[in-house]
């Protein structure tokens, strides 16, 4: 599997970005794909993921990304989105997605992904 993120940019605090992340391999479907981020001097910190659809295709979020951030996949397009509104400086990281087939219970942490893409930048500016 082969991922690579994209849409990342510089943006005002309040404002909006939409990420993308495109897959490519066998058993797409098999895969929860998650979005992490990770600043300077962190660890990778869990973002938002949605499970496959054997496992219900649902999307779950880490708190700091609720209500503001949105995560969907279009399996026709191999692809996986992250529509960010109301950004806030504390969102400026490197964001990368992530592939996996761990348990649902195991879904936040990084270290359950197996494959990963490139990130892409985001700069939030207050």
């Amino acid at each position: 599997v082969q991922l690579q993120a994209s849409g990342g940019g510089l943006v005002q605090a309040g404002g909006s970005l939409r990420l993308s992340c495109a897959a490519s391999g066998n058993n797409l479907r098999n895969y929860h794909i998650g979005w992490f981020r990770q600043s300077p001097g962190k660890e990778r910190e869990f973002v938002a993921t949605i499970s496959r659809p054997g496992s219900g295709g649902n999307a779950y979020y880490a708190d700091s990304a609720k209500g503001r951030f949105t995560i969907s996949r279009d399996h026709a397009k191999a692809a996986t989105y992250l529509q960010m509104n109301s950004l806030k400086p504390e969102d400026t990281a490197i964001y990368y997605c992530g592939a996996s087939q761990v348990a649902l219970s195991g879904i936040g942490r990084a270290s359950h992904y197996v494959y990963w893409g490139r990130g892409t930048l985001v700069t939030v500016s207050s």
